[in-house]
């Protein structure tokens, strides 16, 4: 029909020409003319009619077949029974049957090429967090590579985490009509098993301060499991937690660890295995961490030598890892004298900032006491110095004048005005923990959490407390009184708040030395001991030849914005009054990037900068302030999740449905002989078609272009323009 149209068309434009000859009296220059355009509507219709030139092209070499290989890390899961009682990882199952002698069938009919993918990367910098499975680079890749593709065959656990869609290029090798054949390398259901992973440690720790190490137990197990975790240092058993696991399910949960020695210490945390477990080494973790023995200076000030202040002091002085400062401002006496005393308050920027942790007792603003400029200097150290502040009022009930302080916006506490001397009690009560207490560092002396709740209950109690309103927004309050209520609840006892940068905690008794009652230091020390530590951690992440810098997060993650602090002295230990220091950051790929931290106000000597973590791998940071000859190199290691995890079950439902896009099959492993001799069986593929579309080449239109500029020409020289 097409056709026969434009034959009528180009009979009818024949007709035209003819006539427009004819009545020119038979002129040649308008024959000529009327030639050339009845060859434009011949051209024209040429082009509606959209020819192509097709060319079949046969293949002279063997066509090819490609096998893929998964090299990714999931392959290393062990979930193939081999034998009796033996189970083989998927990677130790392909590189034991797969062999040249697997693919002889096909190689009579096609060339075979074994090629694998997904496998470590060569940069060294690389992490086994950065990789992951991706299906559908290799696939792409083949097809831009091989013309004479027979079939593709690929042998993976169908563990796809990175890239794009594997269906999208399975569409392409369909409108090829290549199709991709798989096998699926594992279980759909995995073996019964208990795996112990991601121990995630801080950057170091100090001797006596308590260490979380966070973990994660996945069971494949029918059955809930009731077991512990137990942590060895070395060959010996240092704690062990019990914890309950649920049926197929994960549990994730922390244990505690409080070293005794300082210098690199080998950590183990392992699982008992249980009697069906069918893999057993996967019950264990080891990890390093650098323990140190730093000096942490802690200053005391009180009024009175109250019994809380006595063995406060004692517990801080005896403890080796503690250089401790006291200024006791006794109304009648004046200042107290002797080991460890200060003759005045360190009432300066420079003098200050040397404390890790601050105590105040029963003192406040007045006379023969603290002054204001004092408490603003607290509030600096704390809020930019990033140092502890502890709270511990008494019946004389200073502290309520701190409220009239620059010190009133970080206290974790509102006071009651109207009882500053607090609320003696007849009977004895006790500090009872809250639901974030049962957790939290400072109030473990057991790890275990339910024994730990017990010890608290049993403690000697106290027979005065702070008069305590409310908690302040922001605070985390971890004890609160057993038996005293206000408008907002049991009245909060134990509270800890975030200040700037630095850490405040509030105790409402004086009456913590009465934990020593028939167990002397047990409990008494070692609470001090790890709040003392615990307040101190961030300012010593990294200091050197008088540059401290701290980080948040501590364990930054790629994408992560990590938040910088660096706290420059000079040579008199002077806080550096600068605008701003210069810095480097070196990526884990060899990046260098100039940096700039700028001032804080305040004149602490406090300089601060945010960068965006990229990508994992340990940073090198260096600080320096030319000027003031300070320098301070540290690595910050940034970890991100990992994406291969051994242990996963097989994923065949997207091999299936690449398979059955393409015209391939997907099987499992018993299926693979059959697999082989389906794809040797496999018709050659078809001739290659190779259309040259006529109607839309370059060359042609080139001609319609030429012949339309002759007849607009010749019209102009025959005068019909």
């Amino acid at each position: 029909m097409l056709w026969s149209t434009a034959a009528g068309l180009a009979a009818f434009a024949a007709w035209l020409s003819y006539q427009n000859w004819n009545r020119s009296g038979r002129h040649a220059r308008i024959g000529v003319l009327e030639s050339l355009r009845f060859l434009l509507v011949l051209g024209l219709l040429f082009t509606l009619l959209r020819p192509e030139w097709v060319q079949s092209i046969r293949r002279t070499t063997q066509p090819e077949v490609v096998v893929l290989i998964d090299n990714s890390r999931s392959m290393e899961t062990r979930d193939i029974v081999v034998g009796t009682n033996q189970v083989s990882s998927r990677a130790q199952w392909i590189n034991a049957k797969v062999t040249d002698q697997t693919w002889e069938p096909i190689a009579q009919s096609a060339q075979v090429h074994v090629e694998s993918f997904s496998g470590p990367n060569t940069n060294s910098v690389a992490l086994l967090s950065d990789l992951g499975t991706d299906l559908s680079t290799p696939l792409e890749r083949l097809l831009q590579r091989n013309n004479n593709l027979k079939a593709v065959l690929v042998l993976t656990d169908g563990d796809w985490n990175q890239g794009k869609p594997p269906l999208g290029i399975a569409t392409r090798y369909e409108q090829e009509r290549i199709p991709i054949f798989s096998v699926s390398v594992g279980r759909e259901n995995p073996l019964p098993d208990l795996t112990l992973e991601s121990i995630n440690p801080p950057s170091y720790g100090l001797v006596g301060e308590q260490i979380t190490l966070p973990f994660l137990v996945r069971s494949r197990l029918a059955r809930e499991v009731k077991t512990q975790i137990i942590l060895r240092q070395g060959s010996r058993e240092e704690t062990k937690k019990t914890i309950t696991i649920p049926p197929l399910g994960e549990i994730q949960d922390s244990i505690l660890f409080s070293p005794n020695t300082a210098g690199p210490a080998t950590i183990t945390l392992s699982l008992p295995v249980e009697i069906e477990e069918a893999i057993r080494e996967n019950n264990e973790q080891t990890l390093s961490l650098n323990i140190r023995l730093d000096s942490l200076k802690v200053l005391v000030v009180d009024s009175y030598p109250r019994w809380e202040y006595r063995f406060l002091r004692n517990a801080l002085a005896r403890d080796p890892g503690v250089d401790v400062s006291c200024v006791l401002f006794h109304p009648e006496l004046g200042l107290g004298g002797g080991r460890n005393y200060l003759p005045r308050f360190p009432g300066s920027k420079e003098a200050l900032s040397a404390y890790d942790v601050i105590f105040l007792g029963d003192v406040g603003i007045g006379p023969n006491e603290l002054t204001l400029e004092d408490a603003e200097l607290i509030r600096g150290v704390v809020e930019q110095q990033s140092s502890g502040l502890i709270l511990i009022p008494g019946r004389r009930g200073r502290q309520a004048t701190l409220v009239q302080s620059a010190l009133q916006e970080i206290l974790p506490v509102v006071l009651d005005p109207a009882r500053p001397d607090g609320v003696p009690l007849q009977n004895e009560d006790v500090l009872s923990l809250s639901t974030a207490g049962r957790r939290h560092l400072l109030t473990r002396f057991d790890a275990d959490e339910n024994r730990n709740e017990e010890i608290w209950k049993q403690l000697p109690g106290f027979f005065w407390s702070a008069a305590v309103q409310k908690s302040r927004p922001g605070s985390e309050v971890l004890a609160v009184h057993s038996s005293l209520r206000n408008a907002s609840g049991r009245m909060p006892l134990l509270v800890t708040r975030n200040a700037g940068t630095g850490k405040v905690l509030f105790l409402g008794t004086d009456s913590a030395w009465r934990w020593r009652r028939g167990v002397e230091d047990k409990f008494h020390y070692r609470f001090w001991s790890q709040v003392v530590r615990w307040m101190s951690h961030q300012r010593h992440l990294s200091e050197d030849q008088g540059v401290r810098l701290s980080y948040t997060p501590e364990s930054p993650q790629p994408g992560d914005t990590l938040f910088m602090q660096a706290t420059v002295m000079n040579a008199a230990g002077s806080p550096i009054e600068e605008p701003y220091i210069e810095g480097t950051i070196t990526s884990p790929s060899g990046q260098t990037e100039q940096v700039q931290l700028d001032a804080e106000p305040g004149g602490w000597g406090v300089f601060k900068l945010s960068h965006t973590i990229k990508e994992a791998g340990p940073y090198t940071v260096t600080i320096r302030s030319e000027k003031h000859q300070r320098k301070l190199e540290t690595k910050i290691t940034a970890n991100s999740p990992t994406r291969e995890k051994i242990g996963q079950p097989i994923n065949r439902q997207i091999l299936a449905e690449i398979a059955a896009l393409t015209g391939g099959k997907s099987v499992t492993l018993e299926g693979l002989p059959e697999l082989v001799r389906q794809i040797s069986i496999l018709p050659e593929p078809e001739p290659t078609e190779k259309r040259i579309r006529l109607w839309s080449h370059p060359v042609w239109g080139g001609i319609l272009l030429a012949l339309l500029s002759l007849y607009w020409l010749g019209r102009k020289l025959v005068g019909l323009i």
